[in-house]
């Protein structure tokens, strides 16, 4: 059994908080083990929560048209959430179930190590840049370590807002390059963390 079916396993029997008494499937993540690609959603919706699978509702639709926009299948990325149940009626997360399940999230990317990690949402943009705003910050490149961090719109939010379908693609599209020219990006001053763009 692989580290990554192991940790699924773990994640299966968390019992770290309210939200494991009313999930249906917990939702730990999928995707290539050795994915260059790691997009954080928010968390597990209705549909999510049937199938013990990320995004595979309307917004999990809308990420399979982005990936497809750029060369790429849902399998060769890796696909998880902040939290990894279903908050009740979609509720937002609590920063308590976020906090509890931030082991879970550290363990996949240690395990998956890739190049560049896309936060989907305020949520997981909150993670690493806790006071940015996602009108602010989408679409544009940051590292820190060895890792890029490039914030989008969750794709649900293009669902509400027909307006931010747009920015969304046109951010999806820039991911070929950043890859590309992943040493190009310049290093994040950790103290300040000011917006360094390429």
């Amino acid at each position: 059994m692989s580290a990554l079916a192991e940790l699924y396993r773990e994640i299966e029997n968390c019992q770290d908080c309210a939200l494991a008494r009313s999930r249906i499937k917990v939702v730990p993540g999928e995707g290539a083990e050795d994915a260059d690609l790691f997009f954080i959603g928010e968390a597990p919706g209705w549909h999510e929560d049937q199938q013990g699978r990320p995004f595979v509702g309307p917004a999990g639709q809308f990420l399979e048209k982005l990936l497809a926009s750029i060369g790429l299948r849902r399998e060769q990325v890796y696909i998880s959430n902040v939290i990894k149940c279903r908050p009740p009626q979609n509720r937002d997360p609590l920063p308590a179930e976020i906090e509890v399940c931030r082991k879970w999230l550290d363990r996949q990317i240690e395990l998956i190590r890739p190049r560049i990690i896309v936060t989907l949402g305020r949520y997981s943009l909150a993670r690493y840049f806790p006071h940015e705003s996602i009108s602010k910050v989408h679409g544009k490149a940051r590292k820190m370590g060895d890792v890029i961090y490039y914030p989008m719109y969750h794709p649900a939010a293009a669902l509400h807002q027909g307006n931010l379908s747009n920015i969304i693609e046109a951010d999806m599209l820039k991911i070929p390059e950043i890859l590309a020219q992943a040493e190009g990006v310049r290093e994040v001053d950790s103290e300040s963390r000011q917006l360094n763009l390429f």
